[in-house]
């Protein structure tokens, strides 16, 4: 780890995990799973408190809804021990794109490479 990353990582959150949660969780997490995205979750040994170690940028949609069930208390199991079981209707989770060049953009929207045609509209030509 460079000099660079360890002052980001004292003065920062969105960069991972900061020096105190680092503290905090060697001295009270006890791991409990990992996820597809390689975000790690711990809870205490009470498993009165929960929470997870993002692999990467801190961005909350990056959670499947199994580990954000777990981490709100919903269930009491973890999805390591025992994953839920999906429909075949379900797509797998995705992160919110929001912001991205990969959000979605509507038929019509400038932010489309290539622009609908249009047929109802007719732009107006001074005589």
């Amino acid at each position: 780890m460079g000099i660079i990353n360890g002052f980001l990582r004292l003065v920062t959150w969105w960069n991972g995990q900061t020096l105190g949660t680092q503290i905090y969780t060697a001295r009270k997490g006890v791991s409990v799973g990992e996820d597809a995205q390689g975000n790690r979750f711990y809870e205490t040994r009470d498993a009165k408190r929960r929470w997870v170690i993002y692999n990467g940028e801190v961005e909350a949609s990056r959670i499947s809804p199994d580990w954000h069930g777990w981490l709100h208390h919903t269930f009491d199991t973890p999805p390591s021990k025992s994953p839920m079981k999906h429909k075949a209707w379900e797509k797998p989770h995705q992160e919110n794109l929001t912001g991205t060049p990969m959000a979605y953009a509507p038929p019509g929207s400038i932010r489309r490479p290539e622009p609908a045609a249009r047929a109802d509209y007719e732009a107006w030509q001074p005589e």
